[in-house]
């Protein structure tokens, strides 16, 4: 399987406030905003001009599996994303490999997601476009 680099997610504590710290202070343009049923939580995708790299700014509330609590400067890394060509496949082989479950795929929108945990209780998001009606 081969995995590219997506993109970089941090964990916020106010999302609002947040989007507006990297639209105006880092010039970034605010490209997508969702709320998740499955964590309870929400995410904001950030673009720089002239970049392909993607800051996701994700929210969760207290109480959410997801959520890692209690907020403490510098820990704010949520996950690292991966995009991968079988999201399925790619969650059998890294659990085979020693990573823990995160959470099984799962599609969102126009993708195909899942999680899994490194040795260091870092997340790791595996993405795929969905092939279903959309995708």
């Amino acid at each position: 399987m081969r995995y590219r680099l997506a993109y970089v997610g941090i964990q916020v504590q106010d999302m609002d406030r947040s989007i507006r710290f990297y639209t105006s202070a880092l010039g970034m343009r605010l490209g997508r905003r969702q709320s998740v049923p499955e964590t309870g939580g929400e995410w904001a995708e950030l673009h720089s001009a002239g970049s392909k790299q993607v800051l996701e700014l994700n929210w969760y509330p207290e109480g959410s599996r997801f959520f890692k609590g209690p907020y403490r400067h510098g820990d704010e890394l949520d996950h690292i994303a991966f995009e991968c060509e079988d999201v399925d496949a790619a969650y059998r082989e890294l659990l085979a490999s020693g990573a823990r479950a995160g959470h099984p795929p799962f599609e969102e929108g126009r993708s195909i997601l899942a999680y899994v945990v490194d040795p260091d209780g870092v997340w790791i998001e595996l993405c795929a476009p969905s092939s279903g009606p959309g995708g």
